[in-house]
């Protein structure tokens, strides 16, 4: 006689944010895989170092996505039907994927502080939180392996804390510190500072990113301890630092395009009339006045450098006369023209 098979565990709350987590990663890992051929394309010139650097997280990445596949076939295919009881066997790969990628990122960002704005305390800042935060990840990675069980999942709060917490006022660190530095190196040129208040916008909006999901992970595990909602949350981390480093890396080709036209053309820069920036002016019927521009010199303010690049723009290389001189980042130029006219003339009046 047949017996009634027992009810199937209840695995929403456990399996469910993690499988969606998953989801969320794997979507990301395929943006991911767009930016870095991307990268490889555009910036064939940039550091050897800084190449090297992203295929080794591309790399981290493809193992971190390979190892979240495993970890959930494992309770939802080897273990069907089962009461959920233990952490996945390879789960213990999460935190330490996380924080291998997120902590050499929130350095990088500590550098380029530190080149931007010539102090060493907020970069020094970061710096520490960064490595608190991958201390806290391996803690939390050990500490998976020794509870082992979902029971005693709040044993990894004081772990998780030092973990996320830091990454989060890391990440808010970084994103302020890059925006008061930008916003202070606005020229008054309209050209110029569109490019600022577009990097500016970028900046907030990859940053702020991080931070909110590390937010949401850290509320989530300590109000909901039995439940793995955070999940969601953290299994997508690793891929969201990844995607915001190379869209910020990705976006000098188009800004660095604006920076150096300034919203005008080269060629339209060379044959300006209004000698706005170095043509000779023209009278208003036309006819060029041999007197003018006895004197024009041109003053450039190349202090301002945001991201890592080795490429000229068509208006660096115009400015420095075929000069050879290699820089890095987003060129923000300051235009300063001194013009000598001896006669009156309508534009310079």
């Amino acid at each position: 006689m047949a017996t009634d098979a027992p009810p199937l565990p209840n695995v929403t709350l456990l399996f469910g944010p993690m499988l969606i987590g998953v989801f969320i990663n794997m979507i990301l890992y395929g943006v991911l895989l767009g930016q870095v051929l991307t990268y490889y394309k555009l910036y064939q010139k940039d550091a050897t170092w800084m190449r090297y650097f992203i295929l080794v997280l591309f790399i981290i990445e493809t193992a971190n996505t390979g190892f979240d596949m495993a970890f959930m076939f494992q309770p939802l295919i080897l273990n069907y039907g089962q009461k959920p009881t233990f952490f996945p066997t390879v789960f213990v790969t999460q935190p330490l994927c996380v924080v291998l990628v997120s902590t050499p990122i929130q350095l990088f960002f500590a550098w380029r502080i530190r080149s931007l704005t010539k102090s060493y305390w907020v970069p020094a800042i970061i710096a520490i939180l960064a490595l608190a935060s991958c201390t806290g990840g391996i803690w939390t990675a050990a500490m998976i392996k020794i509870v082992k069980t979902f029971a005693n999942k709040p044993k990894l709060h004081n772990s998780a804390l030092l973990w996320f917490l830091s990454s989060c006022v890391a990440d808010i660190l970084i994103t302020i510190s890059l925006v008061l530095s930008l916003a202070r190196r606005k020229t008054g040129f309209s050209g110029t500072d569109s490019v600022i208040d577009r990097i500016i916008r970028m900046t907030i909006q990859t940053g702020m990113l991080t931070a909110v999901f590390s937010i949401l992970d850290v509320v989530c595990f300590m109000v909901l301890p039995h439940a793995a909602i955070n999940f969601a949350f953290d299994l997508a981390l690793s891929k969201l630092y990844t995607n915001c480093l190379m869209s910020t890396l990705n976006a000098r080709h188009g800004l660095n395009s604006v920076s150096a036209t300034g919203g005008v053309s080269a060629e339209g820069r060379r044959n300006n009339s209004h000698g706005l920036m170095g043509g000779a002016p023209t009278s208003p019927a036309g006819r060029r006045h041999p007197e003018t521009f006895e004197h024009h010199t041109r003053q450039m303010d190349s202090s301002a450098i945001y991201e890592l690049d080795t490429q000229k723009s068509a208006y660096d290389v115009e400015a420095t006369y075929g000069q050879p001189r290699e820089e890095f980042g987003i060129q923000v130029t300051k235009v300063i023209e001194r013009v000598k006219d001896p006669l009156p003339h309508p534009f310079t009046q």
